[in-house]
């Protein structure tokens, strides 16, 4: 029987972690250096990039089924005699199906586990509402004592991870698809828990974005230097702890700022950012990018992004809108003497 492909989705049509989600190459990493560094799945160890560790050490990765909660009760307790643990899941499953468990297991006691959350966002585009995760951060940054994540791409992911087992306590990571465009050129960047990285330099906006917008905030800023408008973009990685020294003084000079995220409006990035900017007195014009409040459709994640501003266009025309800038003539349509 021929397999159909296309808008028939399967793990082999699409795969969904690739080469470039350099977490699972460094997990592995960790464990030949750490005997007490161990993996748990909820069955998905293969499409959450866990399969190489496994075939390496079959006895230090757990698979405990489709139970999400008691992943994070066994990683809990692993944790508590003395293993490091990262554990992972869609991030849908382990941020809400297991949320009660990642605040008392984890958070509350303290547990040096990180839970890694992918396809977080509307990565899994074609899995619909079910397997979306647009309520992740807000939910998860206001849980005590527990750390938040956002790779901008599959080698900020190895980075993040490396450096949270580094710094122990509970860590939510939230990461993407792998087939994510890259931010990061070298496989392992340099990236500080609570420090946002300052990736294109200029003053008159400045766009705060994590996940995969991050490359679609660097684009509209190309787009817009040729409108004259110079734009500071900066992959603010690290949600919880908040880099608000450099939040808040990157807004004062820009007196414009843009959040964007793969998440809901409500409670992530923007919210966090609007927080930080109150309580500190800093007074600036503020568009917070994100999905609306509405449950996303199936679909592709290039068009859900798209749909809902949060790609280049639509940063691009935020940028306009908030500065009053004209767009630049489209050298695509011979706007400037071509052919069109």
């Amino acid at each position: 029987m021929k397999r159909v492909t296309g808008f028939t989705w399967t793990v082999r049509d699409t795969p969904l972690v690739t080469q470039r989600e350099r977490w699972g190459d460094v997990l592995l990493e960790e464990a030949r250096r750490d005997p007490r560094v161990v993996a748990v799945s909820a069955d998905l160890s293969t499409t959450t990039k866990l399969a190489a560790m496994r075939a390496e050490m079959p006895d230090r990765v757990l698979n405990v089924g489709v139970a999400e909660q008691n992943m994070i009760a066994v990683s809990a307790g692993l944790a508590a005699a003395g293993m490091r643990v990262v554990c992972c899941t869609y991030a849908v499953f382990g941020a809400l199906r297991a949320a009660e468990f990642v605040r008392t297991d984890l958070a509350y006691n303290a547990r040096d586990v990180v839970l890694v959350g992918a396809l977080g966002g509307v990565a899994f585009g074609a899995g619909g509402p079910t397997h979306h995760a647009l309520e992740d951060v807000a939910l998860l940054r206001a849980i005590p004592g527990l750390r938040v994540l956002v790779a901008a791409d599959g080698h900020a992911s190895g980075s993040l991870l490396a450096a949270a087992l580094a710094a122990g306590g509970p860590t939510y990571l939230r990461v993407g698809r792998g087939s994510d465009r890259l931010v990061y050129e070298e496989p392992s960047p340099r990236l500080t828990l609570g420090r946002a990285r300052e990736l294109r330099a200029g003053g008159d906006v400045v766009v705060l974005a994590n996940g995969p917008p991050v490359a679609e905030a660097l684009e509209a800023a190309r787009r817009a230097e040729r409108a004259g408008v110079a734009v500071g973009v900066f992959d603010v990685h690290t949600v919880k702890p908040l880099d608000r020294d450099a939040i808040c003084a990157a807004a004062a000079r820009a007196g414009r700022v843009i959040t964007v995220e793969d998440h809901a409006r409500a409670g992530g990035l923007g919210g966090a950012v609007a927080e930080a900017l109150f309580e500190n007195d800093v007074s600036c014009k503020l568009r917070v990018l994100g999905h609306p409040d509405a449950f996303a459709p199936a679909g592709l994640a290039e068009d859900l992004m798209h749909a809902s501003g949060i790609d280049a266009d639509g940063i691009f025309a935020a940028i306009l809108a908030l500065t009053g800038a004209a767009a630049p003539p489209d050298d695509a349509w011979g706007d400037e003497g071509g052919d069109g």
